[in-house]
């Protein structure tokens, strides 16, 4: 019974059959947006007009589909695919590379008769035969007179290999899927943080309690006035403040510290600093504003304490210059950073204070996943190796000759035909 259960495993249909399960639960995974709020599968899959006409959000909340790849049974998919695998490997593919190592002699002509290539002499020489085999790197086994040769054994392993570096891959998927975590943060310069605000963790994710500080954040722009880069210098802390690690981040270049990637993705700019005539140093906030081709903050710089009164500040860049408009929306002139503006009321514009946009994910699985995807393509490599056999049996003093090979026929077959020239 266990015999039975374990060729089952083993069969290459029931491996196809769950290999399929988890491409079509990928492609559901795909087309439904996955870790989103409530309200947006409310709005894109409501109960009234139900997608092909049973998708709904209430199907996708009751079945996991925002959520596939860290739901029970799409990771119970990938555990039997791996247990496949191992049970394939144990049972069949190691077995099978122990029989390619034994000697397979050819004792009677009779065997010949099934092989693919096979040729007949007279009064032939064996030892220049042998110096030929030899020569070609074969490995040469004799009884007397019969010859057993054979090369690239280690085409045979790839299979092996293959196996293997799919059952790392799903291991470190499984293991980035319960122990992973996916933050968002939005941070004012010179400001520390903690990681809070999570938008996708795995059922046995522990959140690590590290602080971190951005010291600084900018933005660097082209000839043309566009966005060439933005770069946020972050510190790692311990917990009493002190500094661990400091590094620059831009897009495509994050930190890592102990697993932990902190990546650049957005950007904002949340207040003014200015300073009135009386030296006097104000904060006012700014409020974006909706643009489809660039951002737009605005903010409105009062002149007495009812806020009646004032100037309207428009900037949309870091650059360190602003518009400035009157409560009429008239426009007075640019402003630079400490530059005094002297209109009706006198002021200049010390900081533009900005925050940036960190992602901060861990994924514990990755060196898995990176390590069976080496191994897999080493597997792709020895693959080209061809495992060849050769036999050879003197029958009184006729000679038979008879070869096979896994891949690549046409070469072997002009080697096999050298040969026995």
């Amino acid at each position: 019974m266990k015999q039975s259960i374990f060729k089952s495993l083993a069969d290459l249909r029931f491996a196809i059959g769950i290999l399929l399960l988890i491409a079509c639960s990928s492609v559901i995974g795909t087309i439904i947006e996955q870790d989103q709020s409530l309200e947006t599968y409310k709005l894109n899959y409501p109960l009234t007009n139900r997608i092909f006409g049973f998708l709904s959000w209430d199907i996708i909340l009751k079945f996991g589909f925002d959520h596939i790849y860290k739901t029970w049974w799409f990771i119970s998919f990938i555990i039997l695919f791996g247990i496949s695998l191992l049970t394939c490997t144990l049972i069949q593919q190691v077995p099978s590379l122990k029989i390619a190592r034994r000697c397979q002699f050819f004792r009677t002509s009779n065997q010949f008769q099934k092989l693919k290539l096979f040729r007949q002499f007279e009064n032939s020489n064996l030892t220049k035969f042998f110096f030929k085999l030899k020569k070609n790197k074969y490995s040469i086994f004799q009884q007397k007179n019969i010859l057993y040769c054979y090369k690239g054994i280690i085409g045979k392993i790839a299979p092996i290999v293959v196996h293997f570096s799919m059952i790392l891959i799903l291991i470190g998927s499984v293991i980035g899927s319960l122990g992973g975590f996916k933050a968002q943060e939005i941070i004012p310069k010179t400001e520390t943080f903690h990681i809070q605000n999570i938008l996708s963790a795995g059922q046995l994710t522990k959140i690590p309690k590290i602080s971190t500080r951005v010291n600084d954040f900018w933005i660097t722009y082209t000839k043309r006035k566009a966005i060439n880069q933005f770069y946020s210098d972050i510190s790692i802390l311990d917990n009493t403040g002190n500094e661990i690690k400091r590094k620059t981040i831009y897009v495509n270049s994050p930190a890592n510290f102990n697993g932990i990637k902190y990546y650049q993705t957005d950007w904002n700019l949340i207040g003014l600093r200015i300073k009135n005539n009386n030296s006097v140093v104000l904060q006012y906030p700014f409020i974006s504003l909706l643009n489809q081709r660039e951002k737009i903050w605005i903010s409105w710089i009062s002149m007495n304490q009812n806020f009646s009164d004032g100037f309207t500040i428009l900037i949309n860049n870091l650059q360190g210059y602003c518009s400035v408009y009157n409560k009429f929306g008239l426009f007075l002139g640019n402003l630079e950073l400490n530059e005094t503006f002297e209109k009706d009321f006198a002021f200049s514009i010390l900081d533009i204070i900005s925050s940036t946009g960190l992602q901060v994910k861990m994924d514990p699985g990755i060196p898995l996943i990176y390590t069976g995807f080496g191994f897999l393509m080493l597997s792709t490599l020895i693959s080209y190796f061809t495992y060849s056999q050769i036999w050879v049996v003197q029958d009184q003093k006729k000679v038979f000759i008879g070869g096979n090979t896994t891949r690549a026929i046409l070469d072997f077959e002009l080697e096999f035909f050298e040969l026995s020239k």
